[in-house]
């Protein structure tokens, strides 16, 4: 089987590399520079283990990568859409940004073939495209990646949804079969809302126990304890989305409550809960800059040192971090910030007004805070009890507790967590 991966950032560049070791691939994407860098087996941002799977599939001539839509189209029986569609700044969806690089690709495409979108894209973008091509098949699987572990997601998913009409069937039972995971069909439109309504009910998730948790602080209790007891309930269980501290951030999951709000409001149905979990969460992301003020309150010049940068562990991209927002909310309160992550060396030009420490040491010297943001594993295994010492004072806040365990006794530690008085 043929198939064209169209749009080469993370999305696209993992499905590119771990459907070549089934199928024959091209990868299509307008952007030269991330084409050239996918030709010689770079990926476009760090992920663990995609240059390797890039570089075997260019070994075994599997793969290979294109900015030309003829070349590409031609011989394609799926076009798989994976562009990561852009947000804003207030979490909404530049769609017309992927329809318009997808128009430039549908007319080449021989009658018959099957168009498989996992962009981010709003509910009815199947039927509409089907519309103004009806000689193409117009199928939804929703995208089901995650920064730093996309690989695994990739090929060891627990299912795979895909809406597609009865013609598009075998065609895509064909294409996913060997990744050996149960497919789940429905119709279009189902699919499309299955993206929506998932990311919409983690965020939920998300924001209600962190709502949770900043009654505990008030009341003596611990949200982690509480979260706890939630999970050993049966019909909660102990894989949800309850787990106090930070806000859930990048854009991912708010591009998709964000859409949910705007479908209602276009719809004329006055939807009240679904519109409040963004709210809940943006009053939410202020708490680790409100703890800090609180704590540093009378301090002259104060030094806080950030650890972590990237939006999650694994990648190096900075695009909608946390940890960036808050050293630039920390920087215009009059804060002196110092941030320190493992792969991120150098500022590029958006990130110019970040000041980048050399190592943890360097970060922390001298500093009246520090700030635990990307949970990076190698945090664990760093001295603190050394890093600690060359603070001024030795208050952390760790909104997610990742480092209590390896912090526990250290002498005269302030640790600021989500949920804990």
């Amino acid at each position: 089987m043929n198939v064209t991966i169209l749009g080469l950032w993370h999305l696209g560049s993992v499905t590119a590399a771990c459907l070549a070791r089934h199928h024959r691939v091209t990868g299509l994407d307008f952007d030269a520079v991330t084409v050239q860098g996918l030709a010689a087996g770079r990926a476009p941002l760090h992920e663990p283990g995609l240059d390797d799977r890039l570089q075997a599939g260019l070994a075994a001539s599997r793969l290979d990568f294109t900015s030309d839509p003829a070349v590409a189209a031609h011989a394609a029986d799926v076009l798989w859409v994976c562009y990561d569609t852009p947000v804003d700044a207030d979490d909404r969806s530049d769609v017309g940004w992927v329809l318009e690089r997808l128009s430039r690709v549908l007319p080449l495409l021989r009658p018959g073939t099957v168009v498989l979108l996992s962009s981010q894209l709003p509910v009815g973008t199947c039927a509409q495209l089907a519309a103004l091509h009806p000689s193409l098949h117009f199928a939804c699987s929703p995208e089901n990646l995650r920064l730093g572990k996309a690989i695994e997601a990739f090929e060891q998913p627990a299912r795979i949804i895909i809406g597609a009409p009865a013609a598009a069937r075998p065609v895509l039972e064909a294409l996913l079969a060997p990744i050996g995971a149960p497919l789940v069909w429905m119709r279009p439109e189902s699919a499309e809302m299955v993206k929506h309504a998932l990311n919409s009910f983690l965020a939920l998730s998300i924001a209600y126990i962190n709502e949770i948790a900043q009654l505990c602080e008030t009341v003596g209790a611990d949200a982690q304890e509480v979260a706890a007891g939630l999970k050993s309930e049966p019909r909660i269980g102990p894989r949800a989305y309850l787990n106090p501290g930070g806000p859930f951030a990048g854009g991912t999951l708010a591009r998709d409550v964000v859409t949910l709000s705007n479908l209602g409001a276009r719809s004329q149905i006055p939807l009240a809960l679904v519109p409040a979990i963004k709210a809940s969460n943006d009053r939410h992301r202020g708490w680790a800059a409100r703890r800090l003020r609180e704590t540093l309150a009378g301090t002259a010049q104060p030094v806080v040192a950030v650890l972590g940068l990237a939006y999650t562990p694994g990648t190096s991209t900075l695009r909608r971090s946390a940890a960036v927002e808050l050293c630039r909310e920390l920087t215009a309160a009059g804060c002196k910030v110092r941030a320190f992550d493992p792969l991120i060396r150098a500022a590029d030009d958006a990130h110019r007004d970040l000041t980048l420490a050399a190592d943890p040491t360097a970060a922390l010297r001298d500093a009246h805070a520090a700030v635990i943001c990307t949970e990076w594993p190698e945090f664990r295994d760093y001295d603190w009890p050394r890093l600690l010492g060359v603070m001024r004072q030795p208050l952390v806040v760790d909104a997610n507790r990742f480092l209590e365990k390896v912090m526990a006794g250290a002498p005269g530690l302030r640790y600021i967590t989500v949920g804990r008085p």
